[in-house]
């Protein structure tokens, strides 16, 4: 098939900019003629509060996808109709929209308008939806996100509860398939066996959804444990400096603000006896499989994909979310002699190869419902890890 993906890539930041770039790639290794339309700019700063938007340098966390442009910018509302225009003379038979949040729902729905205007047979219109509704909602999200999905011949999302809420705001077909690894290029497993060092890890841009709070208050009552958070304070850092210096916690909490290159993933990794991911809500999670990359256990609440990702006392431990006492005990646990040493050798590297083959496998599911040809194989892109 042809496919058109619109959604962000580099030289844009974060999961979803990978997610979109390595999609690519697979897709195009499957077989399908596949071109990517970005952003420019995807978001005004304050938007994004305390993080930055765009990687400092031109090096990508994975590698750009050949066929890319970038013609959207938040800036010129004007230019998405044209840009709907010439997608619509570009003859793909599949265009499909990345939705992270509602913020791109004006600029897709005038995507959406032109796409479904013109003589001819008009392509199959999907929406991949990392998030269906935002983390931190607002009046006009759920309006917003029903007048979207409702304007699409599919919906793809990354878990059941998640296709739950999209069947509340659409009749079109709802197809769940988990969001494969699409991990930075840098970095590799860990060494192995080893003592406890008793420092924990957090790692990813810092939200209030993330629950580093709880974090927080539960560490204080686990002595002798360090803890590092690595990444993007969303607001600033202040707040999470106050409370570690009201919780006594100066000498053993480094906050560590700012973006984590690629190259300097592996180092944070090693220094961890295990990643924790004390979300209070979520969807889906690259970080899961981050640290199993890196041969680290994880801690985790029960939200989203984690509980499907960890297994409790094999690779990790889980607890129930937003509840000190929950993560107090849940890191207890993991120190009691001989678990932590156990939860490492229990990690395995992630399943990329079959994550990726499977997600493809329920796209051309949604792309083209009658089905497709079967394939004896499936050819691995040169940017598999």
């Amino acid at each position: 098939m042809r496919i058109i993906l619109v959604g962000p890539t580099h030289p844009l930041r974060g999961g979803v900019a990978q997610h979109t770039t390595e999609f690519a790639h697979r897709l195009t290794a499957a077989g399908h003629e596949v071109a990517v339309v970005s952003w420019s700019e995807e978001y005004p700063e304050w938007l994004r509060p305390g993080s930055s938007l765009r990687i400092a340098d031109d090096r990508p966390e994975i590698p750009a996808h050949p066929r890319t442009r970038y013609p959207l910018t938040w800036r010129r509302p004007d230019g998405w109709w044209r840009t709907g225009r010439e997608l619509r003379r570009a003859g793909a038979e599949v265009v499909a929209f990345a939705h992270v949040n509602t913020f791109q729902a004006p600029a897709y729905l005038t995507l959406l308008s032109a796409l479904r205007r013109g003589a001819g047979p008009r392509p199959r219109l999907l929406a991949v939806c990392h998030n269906v509704l935002p983390h931190e909602r607002t009046r006009y999200d759920v309006p917003l996100a029903r007048a979207l999905l409702r304007r699409v011949d599919g919906v793809l999302v990354h878990s059941e509860a998640q296709a739950g809420l999209a069947r509340s705001l659409t009749r079109a077909p709802v197809v769940v398939a988990s969001l494969p690894p699409h991990l930075p290029a840098a970095g590799g497993p860990g060494t192995g066996a080893r003592e406890p060092r008793r420092r924990l890890l957090f790692f990813g841009m810092v939200r209030p959804y993330k629950g580093v709070d709880v974090l927080l208050r539960a560490l204080a009552q686990v002595p002798d444990v360090a803890l590092t958070v690595a990444g993007e304070f969303w607001g600033g850092v202040e707040p999470y400096r106050r409370l570690v210096e009201e919780l006594g916690l100066a000498g053993r909490v480094t906050l560590r603000p700012g973006y984590v290159p690629a190259e300097e993933i592996p180092h944070l990794f090693a220094d961890a006896d295990a990643l924790v991911l004390p979300y209070r809500s979520g969807t889906a999670t690259q970080n899961v499989y981050l640290a199993f990359a890196h041969g680290v256990p994880v801690i985790a609440t029960r939200v989203g994909s984690m509980p499907g990702q960890v297994r409790d006392g094999v690779d990790g431990i889980l607890c129930e979310p937003g509840d000190v006492a929950a993560l107090v005990a849940a890191l207890r646990r993991f120190y009691e002699p001989g678990v932590a040493e156990k939860l490492r050798a229990g990690v395995r590297p992630p399943d990329t190869a079959g994550a990726w083959a499977r997600y493809v496998q329920a796209f051309e599911t949604l792309a083209h419902p009658a089905g497709l040809p079967r394939r004896l194989s499936r050819p691995e892109p040169e940017t598999a890890r």
